[in-house]
């Protein structure tokens, strides 16, 4: 028997650089894949693709493993930007990452990777995979800070199955360390944030070249007009800043607002193409205690059974306990003992049961 092959994501960042390193030192076959996921703007001081790409050839090459340069722009374009536009479109907030993951890093590059006879795939993403009587499960990465359990969780059996996550079962510092021992070129580089078709771009300028502006009122509770905004698709929920309405201020604000208390995005009405803000991170209509989700996923194949478990609604929160009640159709309701901050459609409900990630679903919309 030959060594079992694992064809590894290199991203041009630490994680997978010591994913493949990790891989190598256990005996396997590794071969390196660059995915390229974006092409409109390649040569913008944000596309950082270019750097990327010579940052993973030269970590392969440390290495001494074999690296390839793969274009999924079509199908990223197609399958998950598409996607996130038309969810923009109709005033919700969707996560590109989660559709990522789920439509490019373990669809399009696991196919990928079987063509090129490889046994499994791994990245750099922190989260462990569980094998448990012929199931398997996807848990929470071991760093409580780092773990990515919650981008992961529309994979499926079939695709757990494949999937190798070297770095899940290390904390950030460790990696680091491994990087640096080893002197790997790119063992300080900064961790990437932001979505990878922005990079670190302001978000408004690059939403506006696909989506027109429609520009109506801001309004308070008491339905005074403060300000007008830009285009509903441009605000989030809970959203602070960029709002143009700083300099308003009144006293004995409601609610133990005070005068000087910041405004937040609260309510988007598209219909009437109106955005309402409130004053006071605790204001009523910014707190929930229940969602409805739909577009569920779950890693088991099935949905848990209706019972008590956790929850994250977005990706840097404490999980939350709840009680999780299903609906027909891959659609499901979740109630919290304590309010919820923010809750917004189009990002994805995460169910826990500990550190046993199950799945979840989009948000559809969320109850007082």
């Amino acid at each position: 028997m030959g060594k079992q092959r694992v064809v590894v994501g290199l991203s041009g960042g630490v994680d997978s650089a010591v994913s493949a390193y990790l891989l190598k030192q256990q005996g396997y076959d590794v071969v390196g894949i660059f995915m390229k996921n974006w092409e409109d703007d390649d040569d913008s001081e944000y596309c950082s693709s270019n750097i990327d790409f010579v940052d993973a050839a030269a970590v392969a090459d440390v290495l001494g493993i074999e690296i390839e340069h793969v274009n999924f722009a079509a199908d990223y374009k197609d399958r998950v930007f598409a996607e996130f536009l038309r969810e923009y479109q109709a005033g919700r907030t969707p996560n590109p990452d989660v559709l990522c993951n789920a439509e490019i890093k373990f669809k399009a590059f696991l196919d990928h990777a079987m063509r090129l006879g490889a046994e499994k795939i791994a990245t750099g993403h922190y989260a462990r995979v569980r094998e448990r009587d012929g199931r398997f499960e996807l848990l929470k990465g071991l760093d409580p800070s780092k773990d990515q359990s919650y981008f992961l969780h529309r994979l499926t059996q079939a695709q757990l199955s494949r999937t190798l996550f070297p770095v899940g079962e290390l904390h950030k510092t460790e990696v680091r360390r491994v990087a640096a021992e080893i002197a790997l070129p790119n063992a300080k580089k900064k961790d990437s944030t932001g979505i990878c078709f922005i990079g670190e771009r302001p978000f408004r300028e690059f939403l506006n070249r696909y989506i027109a502006k429609e520009p109506g009122p801001i309004k308070d509770e008491r339905g005074r007009v403060l300000g007008e905004h830009q285009g509903l698709s441009f605000y989030t929920l809970g959203q602070r800043q960029g709002l143009g309405i700083g300099g308003i201020k009144e006293k004995g604000a409601p609610r133990g607002g005070g005068e000087h208390a910041p405004w937040f995005v609260a309510r988007k009405d598209i219909a009437a193409n109106t955005l309402w803000v409130v004053q006071g991170h605790e204001h009523p209509w910014l707190l929930s205690h229940a969602l409805d989700a739909d577009n569920a996923s779950w890693v088991a194949g099935a949905a848990p059974e209706p019972a008590d478990y956790a929850s994250k609604t977005r990706y840097r929160q404490a999980d939350a306990p709840c009680r999780l009640a299903e609906g027909a159709n891959g659609a499901f309701a979740l109630s919290f003992d304590g309010a919820q901050w923010a809750v917004t459609p189009g990002q994805s409900a995460v169910l826990y049961d500990g550190e046993v990630c199950l799945g979840g679903g989009v948000i559809a919309a969320a109850t007082p």
